[in-house]
């Protein structure tokens, strides 16, 4: 049977990354690999993130990436540089985004890409980020970063929600009847068990701050399976 796994929000951390894949999920071509965005920032190695997904894709693997918040904040951050740059001719205006994209996570991104400055990130890896989508549909899930705008007829018209929204309440009614799987906010392991346990809940969180290993109860990259509903725990082994 084909399996469709789930990886939430991976913030550089590439040697984990690795070990649950290769060792724990044991990736096969027909499986389905989603991952939930926020690739880069905070973490130790954005640049091996990034590499080893879109490996993954050239070899032919059915990966499925979302765009996370974290990428958006690169976007938006790229765009305003080149809009000050056409604005401010003869004098430079602060960046605000570039500055507040540094402050989280950024500047371990750079480091990761040994560069100093944000244009001298390779396009290729922009142009990748560019395309990401921001939510897919499952016949009983919607998979997204963060979360949706029900308040709204239609919440998939809403994207900012799905990229950095926090907290809402669900309306499965809106969507299918679906559940929803997202990342974006860490979660104890405790409660998104029991998440995963109440075939009622109408969300499913899946971040567990895989770069916060130090903070009590956090600190593990999780993968979650559709079909069965199994959940595989790998602590940071950055």
């Amino acid at each position: 049977m084909q399996k469709k796994w789930i990886i939430p929000d991976l913030h550089g951390c590439i040697k984990t990354l690795k070990h649950l894949v290769k060792e724990k999920i044991s990736l096969q071509k027909n499986d389905v690999l989603y991952f939930l965005g926020d690739f880069i920032d905070r973490g130790p190695d954005s640049k091996g993130v990034l590499d080893y997904v879109m490996t993954l894709e050239a070899q032919g693997f059915n990966v499925r990436p979302l765009k996370g918040n974290h990428e958006e904040y690169l976007l938006l951050a790229l765009d305003e540089e080149k809009n000050r740059k056409r604005k401010f001719l003869f004098f430079k205006e602060k960046n605000k985004l570039y500055d507040e994209w540094l402050e989280h996570g950024g500047r371990l991104t750079l480091k990761s890409f040994g560069v100093k400055n944000f244009n001298n990130i390779p396009e290729k890896y922009v142009d990748w980020i560019r395309k990401l989508p921001v939510f897919y549909l499952e016949e009983k899930y919607v998979i997204v970063h963060a979360g949706l705008n029900f308040s709204l007829k239609d919440p998939f018209e809403d994207q900012h929600a799905m990229l950095w929204a926090r907290s809402f309440e669900a309306a499965p009614e809106k969507i299918g009847n679906r559940k929803i799987i997202h990342g974006h906010v860490p979660v104890s392991l405790d409660f998104m068990k029991s998440c995963i346990n109440d075939e009622n809940h109408k969300f499913l969180p899946l971040d567990n701050g895989c770069y916060l290993p130090s903070k009590s109860g956090m600190g593990n990259l999780v993968a979650f399976e559709l079909n069965t509903s199994e959940l595989l725990v790998q602590p940071n082994i950055e």
